[in-house]
């Protein structure tokens, strides 16, 4: 038997075993889509209590907090997170959480963010502490933080501190340009 017919006698076998089965009339696989943005829900407003009304509160939301903290938004320029992370940039303002309650925390840091960004500082040093003196021996401002700068609209990017600038114990926070913002 030469090749030509032990080929057209495999493909005999072939085409008996699949039967009924029909070729697919595309020959090409289907374009990628891009998924639309998540919608936020309209859920009633007023009828919870004082800590359902804190986001920041909640243990759902945690995010899992290692020795160094990074982020950076989408868009932002890979030198820039470099230089930050570095402790290139120059610290215009430094808030210090030692000591505070993670309610007492969260209104410092709302308002030096805002003081900052009314007088168009660009780069801060948060210290929060390593958390040694906490129950569990856990960061308690340091898990906290890192979940409320994520969720800062002016935060573009935040990393720990060098050595020099206090380590893991505090971090270095981008924020966003306010002219840039009212531009848009």
């Amino acid at each position: 038997m030469s090749d030509e017919q032990k080929k057209t006698d495999e493909k005999t076998i072939f085409y008996d075993a699949l039967g009924d089965v029909k070729p697919l009339r595309e020959k090409r696989a289907e374009p990628y889509r891009r998924r639309l943005p998540p919608r936020p829900l309209n859920l009633p407003v007023g009828d919870e209590d004082e800590q359902e009304r804190d986001l920041y509160s909640d243990s759902d939301q945690e995010i899992e907090t290692t020795d160094e903290l990074y982020f950076a938004r989408p868009g932002i320029q890979q030198r820039v997170v470099h230089d930050l992370r570095r402790g290139y940039l120059k610290i215009g303002a430094e808030l210090d959480l030692h000591g505070l309650t993670v309610r007492h925390s969260r209104e410092e840091l709302s308002r030096f963010i805002k003081a900052c960004q009314q007088r168009d500082i660009r780069c801060v040093r948060i210290i929060h502490g390593k958390g040694y003196r906490s129950e569990a021996q856990q960061p308690i401002l340091k898990q906290k933080l890192n979940l409320w700068l994520r969720q800062g609209k002016n935060i573009l990017a935040f990393t720990s501190a060098t050595r020099r600038d206090g380590g893991t114990g505090a971090t270095y926070v981008l924020l966003r340009n306010p002219k840039k913002r009212n531009a848009k």
